[in-house]
This record gives structure tokens, C-alpha cells and sequence, in this order.
């Protein structure tokens, strides 16, 4: 069982979510490293690594039992962009160009659906960490995509209480297996799983709510 991560002040129940059989080897161990369960993160890294990703990239002012190698979590107001953007790229992902189109595509979701759908692309440390928090005023209408290879799999996710009651969790580990495996995006770049996994989360959320909604990763 993996566990997902959501702020501590939040009124989200915490819960978990099943991952693949190739990501349970390295969820199965958490609860021995980690004492508090971390609800709606998906990760699919290992125990250690995991630490260091939530308190580093977006652990949501979380205290944690202590992160690997004794490193802090990072809190870098001063990396955030002076205008307001819901796609921040602290890594150099992503041109211009494809920065504007997932923007302008986000923008498009949000009116459409309401859902907020939020890109952090990093390089731990290299990230605002925490201070992503109160920039993009996240709720639980909000998903926070962190694109980060450090540990392997590029694709990270917070989801909102609102998006998880709608959208199957499978969907999040489904997702980061097709396009943020590391031979995919070594293939192909990191570009291209950030861009393929904004246009599949798009393409779910804008799916009718039922029984089968989401049931692809396209």
C-alpha cells in the first residue's frame, strides 16, 4: 500500500491507495520508516527516497519522523516566479513555448471542470519545497504534478479530496508507470512525460464521473 500525502490541518481522512505489483516492494516498507500514514501521495519511489521527495518538493508544512541522510525539507519562496503561473519549471523541463501550451491548457481544465491542476518541475533541492503551498492556495480541488527524476519515477501527485472522491486512485500509479518510468522519459526526455501526463490527467478529469471513468491512461 503506498502512502499519500495531504496536509495535517486538512478535515481529508486518511487513507491509502493501492499500487502496482512493481511498486509494492517498495511501498511495503514504509510503515517502518515513516510513523504517520501520508494520505493521496502517490509515489513510486523508495522509503528513504520518499522522504527526502515529500520534504523537499512538497511535504505541505508535514513533520516528518526524519528524512534520509538528515536532510531537511526545503522551503525557497525566493524560486517562485514574481507573477503568478500554475506551471513552475525550476529544473529548465520545459521551453517556452511548452510552458504557455500547458498553461494555457490548465487554464482551459480549471474553467471547464473546476478542477486546478498545478506543475512543479524540479530538481531536489532545487525547488521552492514548501512554499508552493500558500502560492497556488492549494485545496482539495487541486492536483500538484511534481516532475522530478531524482529518485527514478518522474511523476509525482497530490490530490485534493474533491478530485480523489472523482477520479479512481489507480489511475495516479497507472499514469506514472506509462509515462514517468525512468526508460521513458530517458527516451524520450523529461519534456515528454510532463507534457504526456498533463494532456492524459486533462483528458481523465474532463471524463464523466461513473463507474469507468479514467480507465485509461491515453
Amino acid at each position: 500500500m503506498a502512502y499519500l500525502l495531504q496536509h495535517p490541518s486538512s478535515s481529508l481522512a486518511f487513507r491509502q491507495i493501492p499500487l502496482p505489483v512493481s511498486a509494492k516492494s517498495a511501498a511495503a516498507s514504509l510503515s517502518c520508516n515513516i510513523k504517520h500514514q501520508f494520505p493521496r501521495w502517490v509515489p513510486r519511489i523508495p522509503p528513504k527516497s520518499l522522504n527526502i521527495l515529500l520534504s523537499g518538493s512538497l511535504a505541505l508544512s508535514l513533520s516528518l519522523t526524519g528524512s534520509a541522510e538528515g536532510k531537511a525539507g526545503v522551503n525557497k519562496p525566493e524560486l517562485l516566479p514574481k507573477v503568478f503561473t500554475t506551471v513552475i519549471d525550476a529544473a529548465g523541463f520545459l521551453s517556452e513555448g511548452q510552458k504557455n501550451r500547458i498553461a494555457l491548457e490548465i487554464d482551459a481544465l480549471e474553467k471547464d471542470t473546476g478542477y486546478k491542476l498545478r506543475v512543479l518541475a524540479q530538481n531536489y533541492p532545487d525547488t521552492p519545497g514548501l512554499a508552493i503551498k500558500d502560492y497556488w492556495k492549494v485545496d482539495d480541488n487541486t492536483i500538484v504534478f511534481v516532475a522530478d527524476p531524482t529518485f527514478g519515477n518522474i511523476l509525482n501527485f497530490n490530490v485534493g479530496a474533491s478530485v480523489d472522491l472523482d477520479i479512481p486512485r489507480s489511475f495516479w500509479s497507472r499514469l506514472a508507470g506509462k509515462y514517468g518510468n525512468i526508460f521513458y522519459w530517458r527516451e524520450k526526455g523529461e519534456d515528454a512525460s510532463i507534457d504526456a501526463a498533463v494532456v492524459a490527467i486533462s483528458t481523465c478529469l474532463r471524463e464523466p464521473v461513473g463507474a469507468n471513468n479514467c480507465s485509461e491512461v491515453k
